[in-house]
């Protein structure tokens, strides 16, 4: 489920003392360790969304760093305000915005580099494969938006780049991007045929979509496919 395992990124300006560690990841000495060297002095923590693969580790990396941590969720902002919308943040002259992208999560957050066409996605936009829209938290409606924005951002020339939460950096986002958009579609056709053939539970529609698919990876899908159920419902 997380490719090669889960990705730090260590950001830091040219020149600056001060580094932005996001997403420290799990609570793992070595990996941690690995990170400080890395980093430095850590000026802030910043995580794209609540799961265990990314927050493990808060307790213990803020401990040994001492720098505050901000999320879209309360519950991983230490000694800071939950990250707004919108808004940039400053660590010694690296300037991040802060984008809201829920969908795979509810506190779904991607951070774009302001001096450079650069975003992080967490785990909107994977490295290789698609993402598991996380029902009940993840939503099918707000991720398509989510997506959507993200595209309208590299057609802005804003995002050339994407770092993110798991497997390789991805250097043609408009690809991904357009990619993950036509697979949500051709997702939802192939989930409507399901029912139309008699499928009347999420297990069901998964037997027959994901077939091709390695069952011990049927428990994400089912719950991608609970997500889309419900936008179906709604649509």
């Amino acid at each position: 489920m997380t490719l090669d395992g889960t990705n730090t990124w260590v950001l830091r300006e040219p020149g600056a003392t001060r580094s932005i560690v996001v997403d420290p990841g799990p609570d793992i000495d070595a990996h941690l360790q690995a990170v400080l060297a890395a980093a430095g002095d850590v000026g802030l923590v910043l995580f794209t969304h609540r799961h265990v693969d990314h927050t493990e580790s808060i307790e213990r990396f803020i401990e040994l760093t001492g720098a505050p941590s901000r999320a879209t969720d309360p519950e991983f902002c230490h000694d800071a305000e939950p990250l707004v919308d919108g808004e940039t943040i400053d660590i010694d002259g690296l300037k991040v915005v802060v984008v809201a992208t829920p969908g795979h999560t509810s506190d779904s957050t991607c951070f774009r580099l302001a001096d450079e066409p650069t975003l992080l996605t967490g785990d909107m936009v994977l490295g290789r494969g698609t993402t598991v829209v996380v029902h009940p938290d993840g939503v099918l409606g707000p991720y398509l938006d989510s997506i959507a924005l993200l595209r309208e951002l590299t057609a802005e020339g804003l995002v050339e780049r994407i770092l993110p939460g798991h497997g390789p950096v991805v250097d043609d986002p408009a690809a991904v991007l357009d990619y993950y958009l036509d697979h949500r579609q051709e997702r939802l056709d192939q989930v409507r045929e399901a029912l139309a053939a008699g499928a009347t539970t999420a297990r069901e529609v998964v037997e027959r979509v994901y077939f091709d698919v390695d069952q011990s990876l049927w428990p994400a899908a089912e719950l991608s496919v609970e997500a889309q159920l419900t936008y179906l419902r709604s649509s």
